[in-house]
């Protein structure tokens, strides 16, 4: 059920919280992925949004808040997104804490703001979801069939968080349950990306994309763009003024693929400023 309207291509970038800013989705998007998608959004935040890249735009709520601010949030920012999700995965200590992502629980909440969301976009929407008890997870796909356009599930239980096997059949076992596309997500990567592209029909790129935005170029079998590198990175996080922890964070992303990574990581841990950090762009990109 691989839709064009909703992705160019079947590879999307996983929402990943720090990972995801705004320079580096636009990154990713020419390194040629199809979608990109924001981290963990709260509709009653006051911070400004950057979606220049027009990603899926990730929403949590907490159970105590429930639907409070969707509505208004996705009216402002409806016409600068691809579409909507609601993230049910999330198992931070935060999230457990203040009760959103894969610890809310509560039906009805959960229905109460994806039919805001629905009421308020003609675009995608979506949810996320983890590997639970099967009772569970039948409720939420039951859910999603009346407001979504889509399941993303990423099968590893809360206590794994990202660590351990995804259990792939579980996926599998929604994918036949449902008629709504799945988009998998779970240690994809060069290696399984065609195996996994017959069962399921989007898969989500997320630590493997970590640092490497050309990595969606040579899934689809492609020569990489020019201007992927941290140097590009570093002039879209200036333009856009992202903090400096920021993108010495970046730094040290790119640096994974790089011959020597523990000494140039060394280096970029002595910066102490944006102008110090310039100085060694080279040996990053």
């Amino acid at each position: 059920m691989y839709n064009k309207k909703f992705s160019k291509t079947r590879y999307i970038l996983a929402p990943m919280e720090e990972i995801n800013d705004i320079a580096f989705r636009i990154l990713c998007k020419r390194g040629g992925v199809g979608l990109t998608y924001t981290g963990l959004i709260n509709p009653l935040t006051k911070q400004k949004i950057f979606l220049k890249d027009r990603p899926i735009l990730q929403l949590f709520s907490p159970e105590k808040k429930g639907s409070e601010g969707v509505r208004k949030f996705v009216k402002k920012h409806d016409k600068e997104v691809s579409g909507w999700e609601l993230n049910l995965g999330c198992p931070s200590k935060n999230a457990r804490k203040q009760k959103f992502g894969v610890y809310l629980k509560d039906l009805e909440v959960i229905e109460e703001v994806l039919s805001e969301i629905r009421k308020n976009t003609k675009k995608p929407a979506s949810i996320k979801i983890r590997k639970t008890n099967w009772e569970w997870t039948l409720k939420l796909i039951k859910i999603a069939e009346k407001y979504c356009d889509a399941i993303a599930i990423h099968p590893r239980t809360k206590e794994q968080g990202y660590s351990g096997k995804p259990d792939i059949k579980f996926a599998e076992k929604i994918k036949q349950k449902t008629f709504l596309p799945i988009i998998y997500s779970g240690d994809v990567n060069e290696k399984n990306n065609k195996n996994l592209l017959e069962k399921f029909d989007y898969l989500m790129v997320g630590r493997a994309a970590i640092g490497r935005p050309e990595i969606f170029s040579k899934l689809k079998n492609e020569k990489p763009p020019k201007n992927i590198s941290f140097k590009d990175y570093f002039k879209l996080a200036k333009k856009y003024n992202l903090p400096y922890r920021q993108i010495k964070f970046q730094a040290m992303n790119f640096t994974k693929t790089k011959r020597g990574a523990r000494k140039l990581r060394l280096e970029i841990f002595k910066c102490r400023t944006t102008k110090q950090l310039e100085k060694i762009l080279d040996k990053i990109s």
